[in-house]
């Protein structure tokens, strides 16, 4: 007997072409798949016009009224004039469709390459940007979607991890510096105080801007979610700490333009990067019955990553107990 299929194995080229044709458009059978792990995304060429992007949304991971969210939020920041790929919507407003089982969206296509975040002159005019983002995205929160914090990034994690991945040779080990890792952030979050989340991008690092006529293009909002400001801000920062200063400095240059920031928030930083590495960990581990990922990530669940994988997150917590960053 033939193993069971993945649903994204349905997701042939006449299969995507037919989707695209539903809404209208004439396909000229040039269909290019991109990078993208957790749905399937294609560049789909077209009779008339350029190329449009089909995002097809991996089954049962966001709701139908989570994903629309996700939309409404990009269209507000493009309305504002704002630098970011927002879906193609069909006259009378709908940008959700569906076709044989699967929810997909169209986008226009985007070009453009990385920025550099060693460049501080980029990271003020990401500041800027993100400043304005966030202007618009603290006038009301996610109502479905979950938010960035211990519970979800954390302890949900943790546990999936626990249940079904981790060697019996670890368990113990990972459960320890799990069990203080969480309690430190926690600790950490106390410190902080009440702070206000907002409707962030999530996911805001390099892959996810694209660098065109010397400005940044936000795409790939899949991960947006209610979440402290600096959220967006510290995947952005790297290497040794004057330099995080120096980049965190430009960052916010730009950003006080056109928003107000918290400086607590600066306490965050290395608590969200702990929440970030087990959340990784367990998405890797959420999505392993879909072929690309054993394909795509060989290392991942081997005696070896969860050595490595224990190894991390004890330098995080380490790090968690370093002076936060200043503003300079």
């Amino acid at each position: 007997m033939p193993d069971a299929l993945h649903p994204f194995d349905l997701l042939t080229p006449g299969f995507i072409m037919d989707a695209v044709e539903s809404l209208g458009f004439r396909c000229d059978c040039r269909i290019l798949a991109l990078n993208s792990y957790e749905n399937r995304v294609y560049q789909v060429g077209l009779e008339e016009g350029k190329p449009l992007i089909a995002k097809f949304y991996r089954p049962d991971r966001w709701s139908d009224s989570q994903i629309l969210e996700e939309h409404v939020f990009c269209l507000e920041l493009a309305e504002h004039e704002l630098p970011v790929v927002a879906p193609w919507t069909r006259p009378g407003g709908d940008t959700l469709f569906q076709h044989g089982g699967f929810r997909f969206a169209l986008y226009p296509r985007q070009v453009g390459h990385a920025p550099e975040f060693d460049n501080l002159d980029n990271l003020e005019i990401l500041g800027r940007m993100l400043g304005r983002i966030h202007r618009i995205g603290a006038t009301r929160p996610f109502e479905h979607r979950p938010a960035i914090d211990v519970e979800n990034f954390g302890r949900a994690s943790a546990t999936l991890i626990l249940e079904r991945f981790i060697p019996d040779e670890y368990r113990e080990s990972y459960t320890v510096v799990v069990d203080r890792l969480l309690e430190r952030i926690e600790a950490v979050f106390a410190e902080a105080g009440p702070l206000r989340p907002i409707r962030c991008h999530g996911d805001c690092h390099s892959g996810n801007i694209l660098w065109r006529d010397d400005a940044p293009h936000f795409v790939d909002f899949d991960d947006a979610r209610n979440a402290p400001a600096v959220q967006d801000l510290w995947m952005m920062l790297s290497g040794d700490r004057p330099r995080r200063s120096a980049q965190l400095a430009a960052l916010l240059d730009g950003y006080t333009e056109f928003n107000d920031f918290d400086p607590r928030e600066l306490l965050l930083v290395e608590a969200l990067r702990g929440l970030r590495m087990l959340h990784y960990s367990a998405w890797l581990a959420a999505r392993w019955e879909d072929p690309m990922f054993p394909r795509t990530f060989p290392w991942f669940n081997t005696v070896r990553y969860w050595g490595e994988q224990i190894l991390a997150l004890r330098e995080q917590l380490a790090a968690l107990d370093e002076p936060p960053l200043e503003i300079l």
